[in-house]
């Protein structure tokens, strides 16, 4: 299963919504209008796109409604990483230069208000009130979990349930939000833009928890510690659930190497040994999977159709991917 073919139903529609993206993100400032275009050639996986636009054809049929959502979205979504890397000093993205690395911090930082203003003022233009009020609560929550995440990294006091709520603001409340925007585009009733809401935050927290999983794995099959999340002191659900099943003694002396100052690869490669035999990474898998099949379990709520089966196998590549 590849992403290929999960997009296959909705082939036709994705093209026509690279066009209008591509449109979208235009400008008549010169250095903007190579920013836009050096974004643009470097786009990820869309998967919220195809989130979007496979939920509004499950529910009912996609629109130009869908359209304006989905680029709505991905505007938010571009601004939130172009601003993200600022805040983390990153200067890669995707395996390129970030904005920032290039163009320096005022520029990014000008440039994802930019993102902002085009998503917003697309959906104020064509009146679709009602999705931009979904997505706008999307950012909201995306910028209150960045928040909780900082201030818990301070202390590294996280346990899990402040975990999951960090992962359902930060990360699974956008996911929520295609699904969403996609089932209201379509017409579709309350209820079943709740229930796709739901379903979205669920597949979220387990895209996540994936992410979370990837570090530790990556790093036990290379031999070579790499400990992002680890020298940034975020408390990822491995390392909790870890910590929480440790002597004091041996709690203190693991939170020692992750708040050095002078955190070195061996220091990374004993948190990963650690967690890794504690049992932190089969406890994440199994909590990754219970999230995902209350996802797909919401699904079989909805009719069977060539889109409900790729929001199946998109939920399940996005918990089964290798990078």
């Amino acid at each position: 299963m590849n992403l290929e073919t999960i997009k296959q139903p909705i082939q036709k529609e994705m093209a026509e919504f690279e066009h209008r993206f591509r449109d979208a993100m235009r400008s008549r400032t010169p250095l903007l209008d190579r920013i836009m275009h050096y974004i643009v050639k470097r786009k990820g996986k869309q998967m919220r796109p195809m989130f979007v636009f496979h939920t509004a054809g499950m529910c009912g049929r996609i629109t130009d409604s869908t359209y304006t959502g989905a680029a709505l979205i991905e505007l938010l979504h571009t601004a939130t990483l172009v601003h993200d890397d600022v805040v983390d000093d990153s200067l890669q993205r995707r395996d390129f230069f970030s904005i920032n690395a290039l163009w320096k911090n005022k520029i990014a930082v000008l440039v994802g208000d930019y993102l902002l203003s085009r998503g917003l003022l697309i959906a104020v233009e064509r009146r679709e009130h009602d999705i931009l009020e979904i997505v706008s609560q999307a950012v909201k929550m995306m910028s209150e979990g960045e928040l909780l995440q900082l201030e818990k990294a301070r202390r590294l006091d996280v346990n899990e349930q402040i975990y999951y709520d960090i992962i359902r603001q930060k990360t699974a409340s956008l996911i929520a939000s295609c699904c969403a925007v996609g089932a209201k585009s379509s017409g579709a009733d309350v209820q079943a833009v709740e229930q796709m809401r739901l379903f979205g935050e669920l597949a979220g927290q387990a895209f996540q928890i994936k992410d979370d999983l990837f570090e530790f794995e990556k790093n036990l099959n290379t031999g070579k510690p790499t400990g992002i999340d680890i020298k940034d002191s975020k408390m990822t659900l491995p390392l909790i659930h870890a910590l929480s099943n440790t002597s004091t003694s041996e709690k203190r002396r693991i939170i020692r190497l992750i708040k050095s100052s002078r955190q070195r690869p061996e220091d990374v490669a004993q948190v990963i040994k650690f967690v890794n035999e504690s049992g932190g990474l089969k406890y994440a898998a199994e909590m990754m999977h219970k999230f995902r099949d209350r996802a797909l379990e919401i699904l079989k709520r909805f009719s069977q159709s060539v889109y409900r089966q790729s929001l199946e196998q998109l939920v399940i590549f996005s918990t089964e991917r290798r990078k």
